[in-house]
C-alpha cells in the first residue's frame, strides 16, 4: 500500500526561473483542493536543513503567478552534499509532519532529491525550473519561453542599433551545456549566425559567413552565441579575432546575462507551471516517487528522475537547418 500523503513540502533550488513562483502556487493550491496541508522550504535543501519552513495555503500565494524569481528563495547547499546534513534535513521534516517533496529546480536539485530518497525512502517528485531547457523528459522546462521572449526583445532592440551605425554585434546569451536560447532566439530574431556548444562552427567558416554577408548587401550583422559556445575562450577574445581578420567590421559585444533569468513569467510558462505543479502534486497521492513531471507532445508526462538526470536534451536538427536557410 502506498503511504497516504497528508502534508507535502515544496522547495526551489539552483538557479531561479520565470513561472517557478507559478509553480510553487499550483502545488500550494492543489493540496488544498485535495484536502493536503502544504509547506513552503526556503532557501532549497539549505533550509531544510535549518527547518526553515512555513505553512502555505491557498491565499499565501496570491498574486504571485505573474512575478519572475521565487518567493521561497534558493540556496546552493554543501552541506546537504553531505549524510550529516542530509540526516538534518530528515529529522526536520519528520518534526514538521512533511510526508513527500515537491523539488522545483534543475538537474542537480533534481539529484539530491534522488539521493534523499534512496537513503530515508522520502517520496519525492520534480518539476523542472530552468530557463536552459537543458534536462531531458520536457520538450519545454519552466522559464525557458519567457527567456527566449526577452532574448528576442532585447535582440530587436540591438539591431536598431546595428543598422543605425552599420556594424557587427555579438550578443551572448545564456547556455554553458546547451544552446537551445541561441538557436530559437537566434531564428526568432533573424541572427546572420548562430554559435552553440553542441555545433562547432570553426572560426574559418565564421568568418567565410561574415564575408558573405558584407558582399551580399548586409551592412550590418548579429551572430547570437552561446555562452558554452566553443569556438573561442570567451566572446570578447572572438571580436578581437574577427576586428583582426575583417577589419572592415566594426565589432561590439554584448552580453545579455542575468536579465535573462529574471521578469515576469509569459502565458506559456504559466500555463505549464499550473499543469505540472497539479501533476506533481496528484502523482505523490497517487503513491508515485522518483519522477519528473514534463511536457511530452503537449502532454504531461512523468520521466524516472534518474532519466531525466542522465539523459541528454537533444538540439532539434531541423532548426539548425532552418537557421542556415534564413542565414542566406
Amino acid at each position: 500500500m502506498p503511504k497516504t500523503i497528508k502534508k507535502v513540502g515544496v522547495l526551489t533550488s539552483g538557479g531561479d526561473s520565470p513561472g517557478m513562483n507559478a509553480a510553487i502556487r499550483s502545488v500550494v493550491r492543489t493540496c488544498a483542493y485535495h484536502n493536503i496541508e502544504c509547506i513552503g522550504i526556503y532557501r532549497g535543501y539549505q533550509g531544510m536543513i535549518e527547518g526553515d519552513f512555513k505553512e502555505m495555503g491557498p491565499r499565501s500565494v496570491n498574486n504571485i503567478v505573474n512575478k519572475g524569481g521565487t518567493i521561497l528563495k534558493s540556496a546552493r547547499s554543501v552541506e546537504f552534499r553531505t549524510p550529516e546534513g542530509r540526516k538534518k534535513a530528515h529529522e526536520n521534516l519528520l518534526k514538521a509532519g512533511v510526508d513527500a517533496l515537491v523539488v522545483i529546480g534543475g538537474d542537480g536539485s533534481f539529484t539530491g532529491g534522488l539521493i534523499f530518497n534512496s537513503e530515508y525512502g522520502f517520496p519525492v517528485m520534480g518539476i523542472p525550473g530552468t530557463i536552459d531547457n537543458d534536462i531531458f523528459g520536457t520538450s519545454h522546462t519552466l522559464g525557458y519561453d519567457t527567456a527566449l521572449n526577452t532574448v528576442v526583445d532585447c535582440i530587436d532592440k540591438i539591431r536598431d542599433t546595428a543598422s543605425s551605425h552599420n556594424r557587427l554585434f555579438f550578443v551572448e546569451v545564456m547556455g554553458r551545456d546547451a544552446g537551445h536560447i541561441a538557436l530559437n532566439a537566434g531564428i526568432g530574431a533573424g541572427a546572420e549566425e548562430i554559435l552553440i556548444p553542441e555545433e562547432d562552427l570553426g572560426l574559418d567558416r565564421l568568418l567565410d559567413s561574415l564575408q558573405k554577408s558584407k558582399a551580399s548587401g548586409k551592412s550590418s550583422s548579429i551572430v547570437v552565441i552561446a555562452e558554452g559556445d566553443k569556438i573561442g575562450k570567451n566572446v570578447f577574445e572572438l571580436k578581437d579575432y574577427v576586428e583582426a581578420n575583417l577589419p572592415e567590421y566594426d565589432v561590439r559585444v554584448s552580453v545579455l546575462g542575468h536579465m535573462q533569468r529574471g521578469g515576469s513569467p509569459s502565458c506559456f510558462d504559466r500555463v505549464l507551471a499550473s499543469r505540472l505543479g497539479v501533476k506533481a502534486v496528484e502523482s505523490l497521492i497517487e503513491g508515485k516517487s522518483n519522477y519528473m513531471v514534463g511536457l511530452q507532445a503537449d502532454k504531461v508526462a512523468l520521466t524516472p528522475l534518474e532519466q531525466a538526470i542522465k539523459g541528454k536534451s537533444e538540439i532539434d536538427r531541423e532548426l539548425l537547418r532552418v537557421s542556415d536557410i534564413m542565414s542566406t
